[in-house]
């Protein structure tokens, strides 16, 4: 593995990292510097019907949820695949526990003005507990 390969699997961890604090923290403060202002949002919903949801009204769901941390919920997270496809793209494979559901999501990014942000995320509810 070159330097810059290392360099950029270790800021994609970081971006990585600060999307796991998002989703426990659910400080949407923080929100511009996980989730790029045109990512989209997948995944399916309850009676199996898909969904899609735009960067700003996951912004305002987050917001409106109390989060993992403010219910005492425990922090579980993974990392299960990096990939960079090129200097300005790669796929992370997450699971993540949000209070009492286990997701398992896609992550892609692209590396915006040196930055890492999600510009899309597939999700799928793996386990509820």
């Amino acid at each position: 593995m070159t330097t810059e390969m290392t360099t950029d699997m270790a800021a994609l961890t970081q971006a990585v990292q600060r999307y796991f604090d998002l989703m426990y923290d659910g400080d949407v403060a923080d929100f511009d510097a996980v989730f790029h202002t045109s990512a989209q949002l997948h995944g399916f919903r309850a009676g199996g019907l898909i969904t899609a949801i735009p960067a700003a009204a996951y912004r305002d769901m987050l917001s409106g949820t109390p989060s993992p941390r403010s219910q005492g919920a425990p922090r579980q997270q993974e990392i299960l695949l990096l990939d960079i496809a090129a200097a300005d793209q790669a796929l992370a494979k997450v699971r993540v526990r949000i209070n009492a559901i286990l997701y398992l999501d896609y992550l892609c990014y692209h590396c915006i003005d040196q930055r890492w942000l999600i510009t899309a995320k597939s999700f799928h509810v793996e386990a509820r507990l």
